[in-house]
């Protein structure tokens, strides 16, 4: 797959900078969901995963390391050149779920550690997807009742959605709190 280049403006949303791709660009990444990418933003090296936004396109924040390194911040415009890579980062894993495979049979511990970095995201997001307390106790228990039944991947949801509680309604990324001036 050739290089991705596009130019993008960062916006605010809740609490975070966040970057969304021109529509032209998901385009031509290879799915609707969570996609891993390697590339430049400014001149500088960059990997991320990009989210999805609900709309068929991605997103991602961005975070004030990165913000700090590159001199960015909301209302600048910033060129990105990507490419996807199959080379995935270990998830963060959430204390809840950390503690609930710390406990689990070796059986799941196993699978866990087989399963591919993408899959552990996936199972991740399910999880976080989220805002209700009771929900989430119930899905970390249900993903490892899964896993110990040898599901590789959570199932059941749509991996297009935008599934940040915090920063999705119904699915779909929410618009900007702060519009940036054309």
């Amino acid at each position: 797959m050739s290089t991705i280049i596009f130019e993008a403006t960062l916006y605010t949303l809740d609490k975070w900078t966040i970057l969304q791709l021109p529509e032209t660009a998901s385009e031509k990444l290879p799915s609707r969901g969570q996609v891993m990418v390697k590339g430049m933003i400014n001149g500088h090296d960059f990997g991320q995963v990009l989210e999805p936004d609900g709309r068929w396109g991605h997103w991602f924040k961005v975070d004030e390391k990165l913000q700090k390194a590159i001199g960015i911040g909301a209302g600048d415009t910033v060129k990105l050149e990507i490419e996807p890579s199959k080379d995935w980062p270990e998830p963060v894993i959430p204390d809840d779920f950390s503690k609930a495979l710390a406990t689990a049979p070796p059986t799941v511990q196993n699978l866990w550690t087989k399963i591919t970095p993408m899959a552990r995201w996936e199972w991740i997001r399910w999880v976080n997807a989220t805002s209700k307390m009771e929900t989430r106790e119930r899905r970390v228990e249900v993903s490892i009742s899964k896993l110990r039944s040898g599901k590789r991947r959570p199932c059941c949801f749509n991996l297009a959605a935008c599934t940040d509680p915090d920063l999705s309604r119904s699915g779909r990324l929410m618009e900007p709190t702060t519009k940036v001036a054309a």
